[in-house]
């Protein structure tokens, strides 16, 4: 079986859910939740030239805060499309 890499939110949420102290939403936040993640969905591919200076600088603010460098390139580009 696959073993899934859980960055530090995940991890956190796992460890409550573990614990027993993950607290359940009402149906109304469920569906903006599920609407939310349906929305980031990627279902599209980019492949960009990009400075080697640049792209190590990035590698490294996604180390910083424990994401995979292209989950960090995805997330700033969604943030700029909004």
């Amino acid at each position: 079986m696959k073993r899934i890499k859980l960055n530090l939110q995940e991890k956190e949420i796992e460890k409550d859910l573990l614990e027993g102290t993950y607290t359940p939403v009402n149906k109304q936040d469920f569906h903006v939740i599920s609407q939310a993640i349906a929305r980031r969905k990627k279902d599209s591919v980019l492949n960009i030239r990009i400075n080697s200076h640049d792209l190590e600088s990035i590698k490294q603010k996604a180390r910083n805060i424990g994401v995979k460098y292209q989950t960090f390139i995805s997330e700033i580009l969604h943030k700029v499309a909004l």
